[in-house]
């Protein structure tokens, strides 16, 4: 499909907005701008997404196929989505879908025949504190019923837009897609309509009771554009810097006079700190540290060569005590076992007596033969 004209300025605006190096953060607001000309993100809106931020198709279907705002098959005109989550539910919102179905004859994310409804099952709506709660276009319709539910869809089909509960008045699927890519509803008063809801005015009202706000805060403040608050920025930071006292000049080092080459006649540089020092001089100062380990080639130095380290004299007479006082055993058993009842054991055994001059096969010496 060859995307229009409006759909392809709206693109260009819509990069825009991100930085050059970060144009690839612009793929969800154009997922919405493709769903707005074709009712759902199609292969082709895939394609053109790809095209215009110079990603590969497979990066913008991941992102598609993973929220489900992004419709991956053609859509009606007004999706109507129940909740059904468990305060929904509970408050019958299983029962306001099951009839909704019946009623138009579809299933979850299925299509009437007019092409006029979408109905689908949403897990949460986010609106707990008024279920059971419906949403057509993501537009809320509160402490829905079926009969209400019905009549809604009713009203959606005979070419009305019933006022939602809360929020503007309603648009189609593909208007609503046209906000989510980030621009304005551009219908006369639509953003007048609609009222809020009955527990946000209660939490109003119980915040003014108590005296409960914002520290600061204007309500009367006007809102600036993403110029001015920049500006604005600007200009406190500038004021900041100007504001700073200058710094104090530092005070002049002391000059240490050269030192004279050293009398042993070595050409090896100063010692640098531990970091910058060579493996070989790091691996000698672990071995015997010594503050006044010299550097490799100073005269009369002596690297340590690899093997074990000296042990201790007290270490050594532990380790002969202990070998003596723990000889080997001859048939491989762990040194120190004694092999005295073993033996004794074994003779007995063959003797054909046991231990307690019973039978040998009662192992237990209680006469009771196993």
């Amino acid at each position: 499909m060859s995307f229009s004209e409006t759909t392809r300025v709206r693109a260009r605006e819509i990069i825009a907005r991100y930085p050059a190096d970060r144009s690839r953060s612009a793929l969800l607001p154009l997922l919405h701008l493709v769903q707005s000309e074709e009712g759902y993100v199609s292969p082709a809106g895939v394609e053109f997404c790809a095209e215009v931020l110079g990603l590969n198709k497979a990066q913008v279907g991941a992102v598609a196929t993973f929220y489900t705002m992004y419709k991956r098959k053609p859509t009606g005109d007004y999706l109507v989505s129940v909740c059904t989550n468990t305060m929904c539910d509970v408050l019958g919102g299983q029962k306001v879908y099951d009839t909704l179905a019946e009623h138009l004859g579809v299933g979850h994310e299925e299509t009437t025949a007019d092409g006029k409804i979408t109905l689908e099952h949403a897990e949460c709506l986010a609106a707990c504190d008024y279920g059971p709660v419906m949403t057509v276009n993501y537009d809320f319709f509160d402490n829905v019923e079926p009969q209400t539910a019905l009549d809604v869809v009713e009203e959606l089909r005979a070419g009305g837009r019933p006022m939602p509960t809360r929020g503007a008045r309603l648009c189609t699927l593909k208007e609503m897609a046209v906000q989510l890519a980030g621009f304005a509803d551009e219908r006369d008063g639509a953003v007048a309509d609609g009222g809020p809801g009955e527990p946000s005015l209660r939490g109003l009202r119980l915040a003014e009771q108590h005296g409960v706000s914002v520290p600061g805060f204007d309500p009367k403040t006007p809102i600036r554009s993403k110029a001015e608050a920049d500006r604005a920025a600007a200009e406190e930071k500038a004021k900041a810097e100007a504001a700073k006292p200058a710094p104090a000049p530092e005070p002049a080092k002391a000059v240490e006079p050269a030192k004279p080459e050293a009398a042993t006649g070595s050409t090896a540089p100063d010692v640098k700190a531990p970091d910058a020092k060579s493996p070989q001089v790091r691996t000698a100062e672990t071995r015997q540290p010594d503050a006044s380990t010299p550097v490799p080639d100073a005269p009369g130095t002596k690297m340590p060569v690899d093997g074990p380290a000296p042990a201790p004299r007290d270490a050594r007479a532990a380790e002969a005590a202990g070998a003596a006082a723990n000889p080997p055993a001859g048939d491989g058993k762990p040194a120190g076992d004694a092999a005295g009842a073993q033996e004794r054991n074994l003779k007995e055994a063959e003797s054909g007596t046991g231990a307690d001059g019973g039978d040998p096969a009662d192992a237990s010496g209680t006469g009771v033969r196993k």
